[in-house]
């Protein structure tokens, strides 16, 4: 069996931890050099993850920006953007979303047994559909990825992805980026939910790295012992 991809969850957050705030509209809490640093840690990547709920509420795209990125991809063998995948218990998803109509890079959709039939029905011609297991099963859709060539993967969010694979001690590196502002608002998503998760006051994250990006902070954690210690600052395009 193929080692499991390296996996890396990426978060912005503000001081007191919130990745949004209530209102129907999305939140900003990073910067323009910092969504540059993020193009380059996607260009490094052979899959990007977010949950359902981050398609419906930001509908992104999840794609390279950076011209030279994609075409540094394409000279190397590459697709010009990575792999997408997401995961879904229900199948509640829409195929018009630009997670499935952005871009040409291969859509991954990992669903529990139950909701396989119907989400093949729903997505036929958007994205591959995958059984997951009953509950989707993290350590299977990993080794599931490592089979279709992932080594490193990028997991975007949000919340109870996240905190799944923080739980289940399938992350390698964690990429927190800290906005200099409070939400102060209860309804509004965490970065990771209640749960038992492998760092603890016992077992503390190793840092590997403090970066000040304009007014932003990125702390980059060693969550295993496949985390190199440091890394350069990604060069900007062009540069």
């Amino acid at each position: 069996m193929s080692e499991r991809p390296y996996v890396l969850l990426s978060c912005a957050m503000s001081i007191d931890g919130y990745l949004d705030d209530a209102t129907g509209e999305r939140l900003l809490l990073s910067n323009d050099a910092d969504f540059d640093r993020v193009d380059a840690v996607r260009a490094g990547c052979d899959a990007i993850m977010v949950g359902v709920s981050t398609i419906r509420r930001d509908d992104p795209r999840l794609l390279v920006r950076s011209d030279q990125r994609r075409d540094d991809r394409v000279t190397r063998g590459l697709p010009p953007s990575p792999m997408k995948v997401t995961l879904t218990g229900r199948g509640d998803l829409d195929p018009s979303a630009r997670f499935f109509t952005a871009g040409d890079a291969d859509k991954v959709v990992y669903c529990a047994s139950s909701a396989l039939p119907g989400v093949r029905d729903r997505l036929a011609g958007a994205a591959t559909v995958v059984d997951g297991g009953e509950p989707v099963d993290l350590r299977r859709v990993v080794d599931d990825l490592a089979a279709r060539g992932v080594r490193r993967l990028m997991v975007e969010g949000g919340n109870t992805v996240h905190s799944q694979f923080l739980a289940a001690g399938l992350a390698d590196e964690l990429h927190l980026v800290m906005a200099p502002f409070f939400v102060g608002d209860s309804r509004a998503p965490r970065f990771v939910g209640d749960g038992s998760y492998p760092w603890n006051p016992d077992n503390r994250a190793r840092l590997a790295e403090v970066r000040q990006i304009g007014d932003v902070v990125l702390l980059r954690y060693a969550l295993s012992e496949r985390c190199p210690a440091a890394e350069p600052p990604p060069s900007r395009p062009g540069g």
